[in-house]
């Protein structure tokens, strides 16, 4: 076990004192920057930085960096959602960690999913019942992480399904 525990601090983002998220950072115990190349191959890749080591993660429309001493989570509902997250992720660097020998080790960052990749899928129409003003902002906002297949009332089934395939590629699930 690489990651024995942490101490949370929860924050409002100081940039702008009124979002309605919070975000947070995980003091760790123990630095994990030898096990972030390996992360990045069992996460399916993510943004990684060799000198100082870290790791980005767009997850569910979080960005989730992970540094030798901190992990940094942004827009989170709550204190619940961030606890979830965070032990989840020290789950998976112990796997990574312990299972080391038999990962390779990447340091690499992949791609990511293409916006007019998603727009091509969606219906076109401008609707707005996503709660966005058009299918472009919709088709960037599910690049980004934050929207999702589920996310477009007036996606044909046959789209919905391709597009699930195409954001699978790149999304991991923390649930």
């Amino acid at each position: 076990m690489l990651l024995r525990g942490y101490t949370k601090e929860m924050f409002l983002p100081k940039c702008n004192p009124n979002f309605q998220s919070v975000h947070c950072v995980a003091h760790l115990e123990q630095d994990i920057s030898e096990v972030l190349p390996y992360l990045n191959t069992v996460m399916g890749g993510g943004d990684y930085i060799e000198s100082p080591a870290s790791l980005t993660l767009r997850i569910h429309g979080k960005l989730i960096t992970l540094h030798a001493r901190e992990i940094f989570v942004n827009a989170l509902n709550d204190e619940v959602e961030a606890d979830k997250i965070l032990e989840w992720l020290k789950k998976e660097i112990n796997a990574a960690w312990d299972d080391r020998k038999s990962i390779q080790p990447s340091f690499d960052s992949p791609a990511a999913p293409q916006m007019l990749a998603v727009l091509k899928l969606l219906p076109r129409t401008n609707c707005g019942k996503c709660g966005l003003p058009t299918c472009m902002v919709f088709a960037v906002r599910t690049a980004e992480g934050s929207k999702g297949a589920e996310d477009c009332p007036e996606l044909v089934s046959e789209n919905k399904v391709e597009l699930e395939e195409y954001l699978g590629r790149f999304h991991f699930d923390y649930a």
